[in-house]
């Protein structure tokens, strides 16, 4: 017997023991019947399989088995047909209907209507213009074949469920479309393991070994009666490496936060901050936001009592061309938003609800050419669910200097997602103070799609003319938490302000935090 193989028999638990022994009868033993014929429980079994693995004993697989039924809204929606496929019928005959006209002919609940008109459109049945719904060449033809889901609905209310992987192409593209919909589908995922003994395990089991109970503590009964004479001890290895313990960690959201500054750091900006509570010229007249934007309503916006207005900026200038522009657009060759407008709105105390009013700070404090960038927290009077918190961080990033172009945006933020491990396609937005305007995309290949992560755009005239810029300036930011729910793949974004470190510890971070 080598004295690798000695020393490994010797340090083995004697569930590690028990297990292998059950592998040697049968391998293909699952760890529900090793569980049943040795006494432990299942836990046990695959906390002794995850360590025999780690020494190279048995190799551990692990397969994942999705499997899809219909909910109650999944199996009426089988029974009565989708919604767009009634909206489809329907305008089949006319070509051409208004959208009031054509929910009422095909009698399906008003709350459904937009639902099922944006999915007559996303599967190019028919096209919108004006209010006024267009049959496509396509959904002629779909008109009499159903759709990918249509035969994936009718497949799993015959059969009840199925396996995902047992799915041919054509339905797994109608499983995506179906997922994508809300109380459709009901999908559950079988996990099960299974064990094969490796050249190392092999050689233990035919060195052979005894499966007895070990002492690891004693007891002050043991020693005062003796016991412990007679009592077989788990060796252990006074030479072994102790673990490194670290007392603190960083939060997984203050890494995030910690790395996106790296990032901008190497990128070549400067770091720029700001106060939370702000008057609402910086976080709205500095922007161009009209002062009867929805936006601005105690139902959105966070107002203070205390103090219940701040200074507006020492810069009359400042505060009299901001004035001009919003009223009747300057000389910038807007029309502005043609109303007086208040100073006393201007002047009203606010929570921030983003942080580019650091952004117009820095540009009417500094002379271009400049890169900026900020982090901070903001506030929105928003209604806590999973998706949504009332307080949350953004990100921000500036650029101002002669010549700079949407291309350089562009380009910009290409180089930051690639950074943060992102794969990031454009596709054209609309924000209040930007033109042209943008939302970066990021892929998720776990998922299979597109998720957006920000926004970006560069900075309208009217939003730089009174801040004295004559060069071009762009913009770009993103939430924080939102990367964090994507980076550490968690559907809930009220876990990242829990305080429980046993969820934390196990959150699949991929950089290594160990908490």
């Amino acid at each position: 017997m080598s004295e690798d193989i000695k020393k490994t028999i010797n340090e083995l638990h004697i569930y590690e023991k028990k297990l292998l022994n059950e592998l040697k009868n049968n391998e293909n033993i699952t760890p529900e019947e090793i569980a049943e014929n040795t006494g432990m429980d299942i836990k046990s079994v695959m906390s002794a399989a995850g360590s025999l693995a780690s020494k190279d004993i048995i190799d551990v697989k692990k397969d994942v088995e999705e499997t899809i039924s219909l909910t109650e809204d999944g199996v009426k929606y089988a029974e009565a047909g989708l919604p767009e496929r009634k909206l489809l019928e329907t305008l089949a005959d006319k070509k051409e209907m208004n959208m009031g006209e054509l929910q009422k002919e095909s009698g399906i609940d008003k709350k459904d209507t937009s639902i099922a008109i944006g999915w007559l459109v996303r599967k190019n049945w028919a096209k919108i213009n004006k209010g006024i719904v267009t049959l496509t060449d396509l959904g002629q033809e779909s008109n009499d074949s159903l759709g990918d889901d249509e035969k994936l609905l009718n497949l799993l209310l015959e059969k009840k469920e199925a396996l995902k992987q047992n799915l041919q192409d054509a339905l797994i593209d109608g499983f995506k479309k179906l997922n994508d919909r809300k109380n459709i589908l009901d999908i559950k995922k079988n996990t099960s393991h299974s064990f094969s003994i490796l050249e190392k395990g092999r050689e233990i089991l035919k060195e052979g070994f005894t499966i007895q109970e070990q002492a690891t503590q004693l007891t002050h009964q043991q020693l005062k009666d003796g016991a412990w004479k007679n009592l077989q001890y788990r060796p252990y290895d006074i030479n072994a490496e102790a673990p490194e313990i670290f007392a603190g960690k960083e939060h997984p959201l203050r890494r995030i936060i910690d790395e996106i500054r790296e990032i901008f750091l190497n990128l070549g900006f400067t770091e720029a901050n700001g106060s939370v509570v702000d008057s609402a010229f910086w976080n709205f007249d500095s922007l161009f936001q009209p002062q009867d934007h929805a936006a601005r309503e105690m139902q959105d916006t966070f107002y203070l009592k205390n103090p219940l207005t701040c200074d507006l900026p020492d810069d009359e200038q400042l505060v009299a061309d901001t004035a001009i522009v919003h009223n009747t657009g300057g000389d910038t060759g807007s029309i502005g938003w043609q109303y007086d407008w208040d100073e006393d709105v201007a002047h009203q105390a606010v929570l921030r609800t983003h942080t580019t009013g650091i952004s117009t700070k820095y540009l009417h404090e500094h002379e271009p050419p400049f890169k900026m960038f900020s982090v901070g927290r903001v506030f929105r009077r928003e209604t806590i669910t999973y998706k949504h918190l009332p307080e949350f961080h953004q990100v921000e990033g500036l650029v101002a200097a002669p010549g700079i172009s949407y291309q350089n945006l562009l380009g910009i933020l290409k180089e930051f997602y690639k950074k943060l491990g992102f794969e990031v396609r454009f596709r054209p937005a609309y924000f209040p103070y930007t033109y042209l305007s943008t939302e970066c995309e990021v892929y998720l290949e776990d998922k299979e799609s597109w998720i957006e992560l920000g926004g970006c755009g560069m900075f309208r005239p009217e939003v730089l003319a009174p801040l004295g810029i004559d060069v071009p300036a762009l913009a770009f930011g993103l939430g924080i938490e939102r990367l964090a729910m994507i980076r550490y793949d968690i559907s809930d974004i009220r876990m990242l302000y829990k305080s429980d470190i046993k969820w934390l510890r196990e959150l699949p971070l991929s950089d290594g935090i160990d908490l």
